[in-house]
């Protein structure tokens, strides 16, 4: 195979920018596109260099058929993304998903196993584990310079749109709140259906790649339903989910859609080791701050880390969440090609995807510790099988 035939499902915006992406990246040729709402079609075709060689569906089981489809880029955001990845899958097509992974651990286990019986390649798109300051923080972990990591923080909060949370029945046409009573039967969205840590995959992915740890118990809590904010968004404010992982680190990270912030970047995150400390800045007057026990270090010393990698290619530059966007196709494209092994492989999606999912359950049976299951083949799992 000298390149991917790639379909891409769900044409919102996040779908649209990844369309125009995929259609200018050396080594992926666009062949499909799919969406329900078909208003979205031409709009999404206009910008793509050769829009009459594309085939357009509104159906998922018929785009799936396509045998000009070698893998389907996943841009939806609904209750059945994971069960849509692991039908995929079960298809016999490589599957790049946006995160979240899935919304349920049946849908968890779905696609560990589909990915596994078919040999396909799965990826979460999860971009920020491609950032510079991620891999300085990774290589400072991995030479010892931090100590034994004992505790980490994060969190995900930005102040979404409030025109994203509703839409007019049937249609793309979003309805701001302050319209909502012109239009009586507008529609939640998903953002506004979705518990808020089911999107902790983007704080914790990064994390669990810097101390390389998975996560093994989750418990967490959560502000009332509907919004403080907004009354008519259904989801609470601020969900907060504590972990530990399997090297016996502890974790407290936080998500929120809802939650108004100064403009700065939605990420934050801080991790202490028994011989220092790293921190992102908290504003936009703040820098990053690292401090070493055995470095004659008084304070933290600010330094210079940013998402943009200082090693990007030329082709990065622009693509989007500070350049990351470049990496989650790069990645994928190597993996189907080229046979690179992926770093973020299905099991490590699992082990960003699943603590989110059971911190939700851990919220609904009144912050009920929840165990996290490892994914991987085993003693008690052959692969393709469930457990037993």
């Amino acid at each position: 195979m000298e390149e991917i035939r790639i379909g891409l499902i769900g044409l919102g915006a996040r779908g649209r920018h990844w369309l125009k992406m995929l259609d200018n990246f050396n080594g992926y040729r666009v062949t499909a596109i799919c969406d329900p709402l078909t208003e979205l079609h031409e709009m999404s075709l206009e910008p793509l260099k050769e829009p009459e060689s594309i085939a357009v569906y509104d159906n998922y089981e018929e785009f799936l058929a396509d045998d000009n489809v070698d893998a389907v880029a996943l841009t939806v955001r609904c209750k059945e993304q994971g069960a849509l990845a692991a039908q995929a899958l079960e298809a016999g097509k490589h599957v790049n998903s946006e995160v979240p992974a899935a919304h349920t651990m049946e849908d968890c286990w779905r696609i560990v196993l589909a990915a596994e019986r078919s040999g396909k390649v799965y990826q979460l798109a999860e971009q920020s584990r491609f950032s510079g300051v991620v891999t300085a923080w990774r290589d400072l972990v991995k030479e010892g310079k931090l100590g034994k990591i004992t505790f980490c923080e994060g969190q995900y909060i930005g102040h979404k749109d409030p025109a994203r949370y509703h839409r007019l029945p049937g249609t793309a046409q979003l309805v701001p709140i302050a319209d909502l009573a012109a239009h009586p039967e507008a529609e939640p969205t998903w953002i506004n259906l979705m518990p808020p840590i089911h999107y902790l995959p983007h704080e914790l992915s990064p994390i669990l790649k810097i101390i390389d740890d998975r996560v093994t118990e989750v418990t967490a809590m959560s502000t009332r339903s509907p919004s403080y904010v907004h009354n008519e968004i259904q989801q609470p404010d601020i969900q907060l989910a504590i972990m530990k992982t399997a090297n016996d680190t502890l974790m407290r990270l936080a998500v929120s859609y809802t939650q108004p912030t100064p403009p700065r970047d939605n990420h934050w995150c801080h991790i202490m080791g028994t011989k220092g400390s790293v921190e992102l800045a908290r504003s936009l007057k703040d820098s990053p701050k690292l401090w070493l026990a055995d470095a004659q270090m008084h304070d933290h010393a600010e330094v210079d880390w940013k998402p943009q990698r200082t090693d990007a290619p030329a082709e990065a530059r622009g693509s989007g969440h500070s350049d990351t966007d470049y990496y989650i196709h790069a990645s994928f494209r190597d993996a189907i090609l080229h046979n690179v092994p992926l770093e973020f492989d299905v099991y490590r999606a699992m082990d960003t995807a699943a603590p989110a999912v059971l911190a939700s359950e851990s919220i609904a049976q009144g912050s009920t510790l929840m165990h996290v299951p490892d994914f991987r083949p085993g003693p008690n799992r052959r692969k393709g099988e469930m457990p037993g």
